[in-house]
């Protein structure tokens, strides 16, 4: 496959720069404690200091990998396929997805919200970035919003999210792993002052697990 072709196949979707994947334990948000096979895609513009995975940022660090493999092996694995990154908006996702739905499986993703939505997803986590805002698309559609709390100014940020997500959204604020010393006491009391959000714990780093 010549390069400019390569770059037509990832171009269309078909070949994703795949970053890892694994079998595990949904650590976070409404689905935390459900087995699931996270896809993780590299590629990331978004730049959040605090991000945990910054390897997955360049793509080019990934080896453009088939989406019909990466289906093949997921499901061997699991019923409910998590996507994540890195930003995996970045990328056409419809047909990854779509082979997955055929394949019968639940469809996850876990993004920014900062590029226009592709792919069927049956849950999708939008975590929004003050550096580059979700659309309005991923808003209006997001299953759960889930915000990170690192500083006080962090709260407000999150009322500004949840005013454009839908009504059914699942609201949740988690703490920045390295701040959470900090933040949890607040975070507890702001939820306990604002009921209509929920507090998320990334319960995977407790357990130990990927």
């Amino acid at each position: 496959m010549t390069r400019r072709e390569r770059q037509e196949q990832i171009d269309k979707g078909l070949l994703l720069p795949l970053m890892e994947e694994f079998y595990t334990i949904q650590g976070e948000g409404f689905h935390k404690g459900t087995a699931a096979y996270f896809v993780r895609i590299g590629g990331c513009d978004v730049g959040c200091h605090w991000c945990d995975v910054k390897e997955s940022w360049l793509a080019e660090l990934h080896p453009p990998t088939e989406a019909e493999k990466i289906v093949e092996n997921a499901v061997k694995y699991s019923n409910t396929i998590v996507v994540t990154g890195g930003e995996p908006l970045m990328w056409d996702l419809n047909p990854l997805t779509s082979q997955l739905k055929a394949k019968g499986v639940q469809t996850h993703i876990e993004t920014s919200g900062a590029y226009k939505l592709s792919g069927t997803w049956d849950w999708i986590c939008l975590s929004p970035k003050k550096m580059k805002l979700p659309t309005k698309e991923v808003c209006e559609k997001a299953h759960e919003l889930k915000c990170i709390i690192y500083n006080k100014d962090d709260f407000r940020f999150a009322e500004e999210q949840a005013e454009k997500v839908n009504k059914d959204c699942i609201l949740y604020l988690q703490p920045e792993w390295s701040k959470r010393d900090k933040v949890v006491p607040q975070i507890v009391d702001y939820v306990m002052k604002n009921p209509k959000w929920k507090v998320s714990l990334q319960t995977h780093k407790y357990l130990n697990i990927p």
